[in-house]
């Protein structure tokens, strides 16, 4: 009987971390984050098993996306790139992400009006998926919001580096 309740205070415990996963995980914000020439506005928002996958939206003279795979992302090879498919809401768009590699995230230039932002700003939840590197499900709860923030910065500020 005794092994039943250690067993049952286990999972109980488990049950308890994924609550505060999903609790920190479930929607995105838009908050000032350090970047190498200062703070920049960045909606973002964390996704996957572990809860350490990220998608990142920030706008200097254009919006530029950033996908880091967390845990998934060790294996990145140098130069890498490929085609990424976010799909949600019953759409899919392919993008061809770029390593950056000094943080080790993929990233894409996109237009203000590009229809990857639309998908972003849907209900639910999406998935972003490479034949490399898996799928990985974000929240789009709060999304909009965010996002809408991000945009309306483009242009106001200067990217890191300009000017050295």
């Amino acid at each position: 009987m005794q092994r039943y309740l250690v067993a049952a205070g286990a999972l109980a415990a488990l049950l308890g971390a994924q609550s505060a996963f999903a609790a920190s995980c479930g929607s995105w914000s838009a908050k000032m984050e350090e970047d190498e020439g200062g703070k920049v506005l960045t909606a973002s928002v964390c996704g996957g098993p572990k809860g350490d996958a990220h998608l990142m939206l920030n706008c200097f003279d254009k919006p530029v996306l950033s996908y880091d795979l967390g845990t998934a992302g060790q294996q990145v090879e140098t130069g890498a790139s490929g085609p990424f498919d976010f799909k949600a809401d019953g759409k899919t768009v392919t993008k061809t992400l770029q390593l950056e590699e000094m943080y080790n995230y993929f990233v894409t230039d996109l237009a203000k009006a590009d229809p990857l932002l639309d998908l972003l700003r849907s209900k639910g939840d999406v998935s972003v998926s490479s034949a490399k590197y898996g799928s990985i499900s974000f929240a789009l709860k709060g999304s909009s919001g965010a996002i809408g923030k991000v945009l309306a910065q483009c242009g106001k500020a200067k990217p890191a580096g300009d000017g050295d």
